[in-house]
């Protein structure tokens, strides 16, 4: 199983995950992912989600101004962001349920 396509299906949820109770800028965001155990996350895809799901309109943006270089977007979760987690949740939590049962089974 090449686990860059198991992430590539997740990172919608990673992400959103990632924004609970923070708000951040996207390369941010990139570190903290990779430092959670996504090392091998493209910056791109983090950075394409976060456009997607900002159009998606489950997150909220805006841009400040940084001493130390160009402005920064940073990101927060909006209410429909934090149900598209709980949501996102639940079925991550299915999924690994149904496949903790298929591969913890016995010869039947």
């Amino acid at each position: 199983m090449d686990p860059a396509q198991v992430l590539k299906g997740m990172l919608d949820t990673a992400v959103l995950g990632a924004l609970r109770g923070r708000r951040t800028y996207g390369y941010n965001l990139v570190r903290h992912l990779r430092e959670q155990g996504f090392a091998e996350i493209a910056d791109a895809s983090v950075y394409g989600t976060l456009r997607r799901l900002h159009r998606a309109e489950l997150l909220t943006s805006e841009i400040v101004e940084s001493e130390t270089g160009p402005p920064r977007k940073y990101y927060t979760l909006n209410e429909a962001g934090v149900a598209e987690l709980a949501r996102s949740t639940k079925t991550w939590e299915e999924i690994t349920a149904t496949m903790d049962r298929i591969l913890n089974q016995e010869g039947t």
